[in-house]
């Protein structure tokens, strides 16, 4: 049995619905043996999947950028995700679908073997939106190199350098940190982050350097929609330090404000106008689902 989680809970692997404690995959299963898979995070408001469209359309380029072929259309994609949800507990009024494809089962060698099967894995479980305490009192950061690879891009399930980046936030006691490559902000362990100076709000581009989160450009329309300008450019640690604010978003933080940084307070110390606008718009189009 596996702690913490409902192993009476029904998945979806390889075309099979059954317990969560009863999925099995081979130990020779690319993604066991070399992290050769990719995966998505959906979450799912009230029963409606939330931007379905934009996290199957990075799944479908995540696969083509490592050559993992699988002949899935959009449809069949939600259809698979729908037979999962249908199978969830509905007492939960909020769910984060995890979608995981790998490369499949074959001899242990580093090239792509040739003629075999995707795995492919789905499961739903309860998620609580951030709580009050997130929202108004906000999180604390620090930084830290990023030494990850340079395909930032493609959400692969190798994630040991966001793993060692998430720990580095737990061993300084803070909620996330903010990592930087060669002077220049690239992304916090598992979500996008945003910098506030005079009323103008950036981010790192999206590039090869980060992963573009499905929050990204939604940020950006709602930045837009709320009359707040938007660059998407290269962001200074010197920008940083000096931000009136700072903000995460991810798929299962939706947007938080970081009100303390590298043991100093972001601004005033305290969610700022830009954050408290952005967060409304949000809370406003979940609500409208």
């Amino acid at each position: 049995m596996i702690s913490g989680v409902d192993n009476d809970s029904i998945v979806y692997l390889n075309g099979e619905y059954l317990r969560l404690a009863d999925a099995k995959v081979s130990v020779l299963d690319r993604g066991f043996v070399f992290g050769d898979g990719i995966y998505e995070v959906v979450p799912v408001y009230k029963g409606v999947p939330f931007r379905m469209h934009q996290h199957i359309a990075r799944l479908q380029r995540s696969l083509q950028s490592v050559r993992i072929h699988l002949e899935y259309t959009e449809a069949q994609w939600q259809a698979l995700v729908e037979g999962v949800l249908a199978r969830a507990d509905d007492s939960a009024s909020n769910l984060m679908v995890y979608l995981q494809v790998t490369r499949g089962v074959a001899k242990r060698d580093h090239a792509f073997p040739a003629a075999i099967e995707p795995t492919v894995f789905c499961m739903a479980s309860p998620f609580a939106r951030p709580g009050k305490a997130q929202r108004e009192e906000g999180l604390a950061a620090i930084s830290v190199p990023d030494t990850r690879w340079l395909l930032c891009h493609i959400k692969s399930i190798s994630l040991l350098g966001n793993v060692l980046a998430k720990q580095a936030a737990v061993d300084a006691g803070v909620d996330e940190v903010l990592q930087f490559r060669e002077g220049y902000l690239t992304e916090g362990s598992s979500c996008n982050i945003w910098v506030v100076k005079n009323g103008v709000l950036m981010a790192p581009e999206a590039n090869h350097l980060i992963l573009e989160g499905i929050r990204y450009r939604f940020l950006a329309e709602l930045a837009r929609n709320a009359g707040i300008p938007f660059q998407a450019r290269p962001v200074s640690a010197e920008e940083v330090n000096d931000a009136d604010e700072l903000m995460l978003t991810s798929a299962t933080k939706e947007v938080l404000p970081i009100v303390r940084y590298n043991g100093n307070p972001v601004g005033t110390g305290e969610p700022g106008p830009v954050y408290a606008l952005l967060r409304a718009s949000y809370d406003r189009v979940i609500e409208s689902l």
